[in-house]
């Protein structure tokens, strides 16, 4: 009898003692990205747990430095800005190859939303990207074929919508073969990955 009360009692406390170790385990912050433009600071958090692929794409254009100096090319109130593929003088640059489309991970292509730029085809995704507006749920996952892929979203704007919102409002023209190109330039200078505060708070130490 005191045996099985003795158990008892250890396995309570084993229970005990791992929700304790639960509670304090931290899970990893999502990384970030800051993207100095020439219309202020925009800061996106990035989702690799429901697209890995495409984070790791992205991520590595960025510690590549190939963002640094491209521009938001396409711009069209009332849907997105897209950019991070041609030079201020609308030069497209050479990208890696393209990356399978992980637009089914759940995600929507809600305001503040960043996804991924495609041809029409769905695994065509380079380099660039564009910024959702509003809430454009037609370019969300609905099938797994050429019209129901959707868009992969990657990430959200964690600060700086205010400046996606001034970048909107430019006014755009067509210049040669690309429509919607805003008047002004409006240059990415530096993209840089952010430090998580996990580790900021590790380099202080």
């Amino acid at each position: 009898m005191k045996t099985s009360i003795m158990i008892q009692r250890i396995y309570i406390y084993l229970c005990l003692g791992l929700a304790l170790i639960a509670t304090n385990v931290q899970a990893e912050p999502n990384p970030s990205v800051e993207l100095k433009t020439s219309f202020g600071i925009i800061v996106i958090e990035l989702y690799p747990e429901n697209a890995p692929k495409t984070v790791a794409n992205f991520t590595q254009y960025v510690k590549d430095g190939f963002y640094n100096g491209t521009i938001f090319h396409r711009v069209i109130p009332g849907f997105m800005v897209q950019g991070g593929g041609f030079t201020a003088a609308l030069k497209e640059k050479p990208t890696r190859p393209a990356i399978q489309s992980e637009a089914g991970n759940g995600l929507r292509n809600a305001i503040g939303t960043v996804a991924m730029a495609r041809t029409a085809d769905p695994h065509s995704a380079t380099a660039q990207f564009f910024i959702n507006v509003t809430e454009n749920d037609f370019l969300d996952f609905k099938s797994a074929d050429e019209k129901g892929y959707g868009y992969t979203v990657f990430g959200r704007v964690r600060s700086g919508m205010d400046v996606v919102e001034k970048i909107v409002k430019v006014p755009t023209a067509t210049r040669g073969s690309n429509q919607n190109v805003p008047v002004q330039p409006i240059t990415i200078d530096r993209v840089r990955m952010l430090d998580s505060p996990k580790k900021k708070s590790a380099a202080k130490k």
